[in-house]
């Protein structure tokens, strides 16, 4: 939890950007992994969070613009829940940290938005995204369950976002702490590429750091050797000789903010020279994807910069031809770099992306695409300093989509299929690193884990 008057701040702003109305903001609850009192360990919503700093499930935050009245609405626990749980602080208590002198038993909220409600106030939400809180909604609003979500407030969400996107100087404090965390971990899968090694035990390490270093894994580990699957969650496979490993892997910190890196290394430490020559492609586009990234810059403008080198490292070696602007305007390259260069960072590693993607990463100017694989970029809108974004470039052999192209004769004339099909075994790799858009330019948050080729293969002997 940041200081009190953080979160003050943060709700007087939003009252600022929002009209008039009653803005409700759910917390989460306990969820169970198969029974009630077997549950998955708390995650508290993300908004809650922002704007009223208590990690704590069974909670609701209101905000009523029009009078400025603030309440948190919660309930005390009882002698039964102190005897499994231990002394709890009051509800009182924990909303005076943030800021908040009124409290509510959470049974009173249902009263309270249905007067609000019935006087022909606006409602504010956020669209939810547990069932659990649907259902919540639907009770309180008196929408079907099946409506809840295209009842959110458009206002609310541009709002919170325009607040959520530009981090403060604390919020940038506690993701660079947490980076120690993540190039511990990402250095520790690197010295694990060894043959004999599981991708399990890899992935079993690596939440143990995340957890060690003070939070969750900030998303399902992907550890594969089959990188060509991009969220590849299986781990069922054994490192051999040879082979390329990805890891894409983050943790959260104390206070829930995101890391996500990821890192491709070479079994055993060595790459072959086709893979050194596709890694080396992939190098080069994260590099000039962060040189692209600059305030007042549109990221999809960064996204092109990196897509035009790869086709054009690729056309080196003769997988692509042709003219390289003209096939990544045509999208051929998408073939092997399917997903966009990157995303928002923050609370989440997908940061807003509850309020939907056409919200966090696009505005009226830069409008989603529906080319295939520009269509996946989640970040295109102009740059501001202060975001805090993802810079993961990656070149995929994807044996079906390659299929399933060649089958279509799609793009043809920028795709050498017959070179293709010689690489159809390869998998993927992809280079990611987080980054802060600064008042000049930007920089790698954290110390930088290996990325070059020389200093990824030094790493992997080192843990022989």
């Amino acid at each position: 939890m940041f200081d009190k008057e953080i979160y003050i701040n943060r709700r007087k702003r939003l009252k600022e950007k929002v009209e008039n109305g009653v803005i409700l903001i759910l917390g989460n609850n306990e969820s169970p992994m198969n029974y009630p009192d077997n549950t998955y360990h708390f995650r508290q919503d993300s908004t809650f969070l922002y704007f009223f700093g208590i990690d704590y499930p069974g909670l609701a935050g209101v905000i009523d613009v029009d009078s400025g009245k603030e309440i948190i609405f919660g309930d005390d626990v009882s002698i039964e829940n102190i005897i499994w749980m231990g002394p709890q602080r009051s509800m009182a208590d924990r909303a005076a940290e943030v800021g908040i002198t009124e409290t509510m038993p959470f049974g009173k909220l249902s009263t309270f938005i249905e007067e609000a409600a019935n006087t022909g106030r606006k409602i504010h939400f956020t669209p939810p995204y547990r069932g659990e809180n649907i259902m919540l909604l639907s009770d309180l609003t008196g929408y079907h369950h099946n409506e809840v979500t295209s009842k959110s407030s458009v206002e609310l969400i541009k709002a919170c976002v325009d607040l959520r996107s530009v981090k403060d100087a604390g919020e940038i404090k506690e993701i660079e702490n947490h980076m120690t965390v993540a190039y511990e971990m990402h250095t520790t899968a690197m010295r694990m590429a060894q043959p004999g090694n599981t991708e399990q035990q890899v992935t079993g390490i690596l939440e143990g750091i995340s957890m060690s270093g003070g939070g969750m894994v900030s998303f399902p580990i992907i550890c594969s050797v089959h990188g060509e699957t991009l969220h590849n969650h299986y781990h069922g496979n054994t490192l051999k000789e040879g082979d390329l490993m990805l890891v894409d892997a983050g943790s959260e910190s104390p206070r829930h903010y995101a890391t996500d890196h990821t890192r491709t290394s070479p079994v055993g430490g060595k790459f072959t020279q086709k893979q050194r020559e596709i890694y080396q492609i992939v190098a080069d586009a994260n590099d000039k994807g962060r040189e692209a990234t600059l305030p007042g810059v549109p990221y999809l403008d960064a996204h092109m910069d990196a897509s035009r080198t790869i086709a054009a490292g690729l056309k080196e070696l003769g997988l692509m031809k042709g003219d390289v602007d003209e096939a990544v305007a045509a999208g051929a390259h998408a073939l092997f770099f399917p997903h966009g260069l990157g995303h928002m960072m923050g609370l989440d590693v997908h940061d807003m992306e509850d309020y939907g993607q056409v919200y966090v990463g696009y505005d009226d100017e830069i409008r989603p695409s529906d080319q295939f694989g520009l269509a996946y970029l989640r970040l295109a809108r102009r740059l501001q300093p202060g975001f805090v974004i993802t810079n993961e470039p990656g070149i995929y052999f994807i044996p079906a989509l390659i299929d399933q192209w060649r089958s279509e004769k799609k793009h043809e004339q920028f795709i050498n299929y017959d070179k293709v099909e010689q690489y159809k075994d390869f998998g993927g790799i992809r280079l990611e690193d987080d980054i802060l858009v600064t008042e000049n330019g930007c920089r790698i948050l954290g110390e930088r884990i290996p990325i070059y080729p020389d200093e990824v293969e030094k790493m992997v002997k080192s843990g022989k």
